[in-house]
C-alpha cells in the first residue's frame, strides 16, 4: 500500500520568484535544512541531496522525471534514512506544483507518494509543511 503526503502554502510572489527558490541550490539550502542539492534540472538527470541530520551525514538521491518551468517539477526520491534497501520499489515520487492563487500570489504544493502508511505520510506532510513555510520566508524576504 502506498499513501500520499501533501502540503501547500500561499506565497505572496510570482511564479518566477518561486521557481528560482525551487531550483537555485543556494536558496534551497536556506529552507531545506541546509541541504546541498546538485542537479542540472534536465529530465533524466540525477539529483542528489547532501547534508547532515542529527549529527549524521546523509546523501539522498533521485532522478528528474518532469520539468515544466514555471509550473511543475517531478522527481524520484530515495533516502537511506527510511531504513529500506536501495531498490526501485523504495523510491518515492515528489511533485512540486506552482498554481496561481485567488487574490494574487501563488500556491506551492508538494505531493510525495510511496509512504508506507498513514503515520509515515503524516510525518512527511509535517516535514513538507515546515519546508514550504521556509520557502515562503525565503521568497517573500
Amino acid at each position: 500500500m502506498s499513501v500520499t503526503a501533501e502540503a501547500s502554502v500561499h506565497v505572496d510572489a510570482d511564479r518566477a520568484a518561486v521557481w528560482r527558490a525551487l531550483t537555485d541550490p543556494e536558496l534551497i539550502s536556506q529552507y531545506l535544512f541546509g541541504t546541498q542539492v546538485e542537479t542540472d534540472w534536465k529530465v533524466g538527470s540525477r539529483i542528489t541531496y547532501r547534508g547532515e541530520w542529527q549529527g549524521k551525514p546523509y546523501e539522498d538521491k533521485g532522478t528528474i522525471l518532469e520539468v515544466d518551468e514555471p509550473n511543475r517539477i517531478v522527481s524520484t526520491f530515495f533516502s537511506a534514512l527510511r531504513g529500506k534497501p536501495d531498490v526501485p520499489e523504495n523510491y518515492q515520487n515528489v511533485t512540486y506544483r506552482i498554481d496561481d492563487a485567488a487574490g494574487g500570489g501563488v500556491t506551492v504544493t508538494v505531493i510525495q507518494d510511496g509512504n508506507a502508511d498513514e503515520a509515515e505520510a503524516a510525518h512527511s506532510t509535517a516535514n513538507w509543511t515546515q519546508v514550504l513555510e521556509g520557502l515562503r520566508t525565503v521568497v517573500e524576504r
